[in-house]
């Protein structure tokens, strides 16, 4: 399983690229693999606040439905509107065009505290 050394991780399987205080938050690629192929994709709209720890979506694929987590708190900025018509982009690529949401973080410095990539490894046990 793929885990960039660029990205932080949550225990509940998002990453988060961090580009100044606009974070893009996606779910990793043991989580997609965990789900099967995904089949909807619900995100908020922007303008959504969102809070650390809370649920903010939902993930559906052929085995369950899952909740989405924001692994910080602040604003959706901007949704990836693509997974409306092709939710399978976070089987196919889960850290690039099958990215969630990006949020303009209250406190972008939250990033710093989440799971490095060995971290999540470990975590996972990959």
């Amino acid at each position: 399983m793929a885990t960039p050394d660029d990205l932080r991780y949550t225990q509940e399987h998002e990453w988060a690229r961090a580009d100044g205080p606009r974070v893009t938050i996606g779910i990793t690629d043991y989580a997609q693999d965990q789900l099967g192929d995904v089949v909807y994709v619900d995100l908020p709209a922007s303008g959504t606040r969102v809070e650390k720890g809370q649920p903010f979506g939902e993930v559906e694929s052929t085995k369950s439905v899952s909740d989405l987590y924001a692994p910080l708190t602040g604003t959706i900025v901007e949704r990836n509107e693509t997974l409306e018509s092709s939710p399978e982009l976070v089987n196919a690529d889960p850290y690039g065009r099958g990215w969630m949401v990006v949020i303009e973080a209250e406190q972008p410095d939250e990033v710093g505290g989440l799971l490095s990539a060995t971290d999540y490894q470990e975590l996972t046990g990959s």
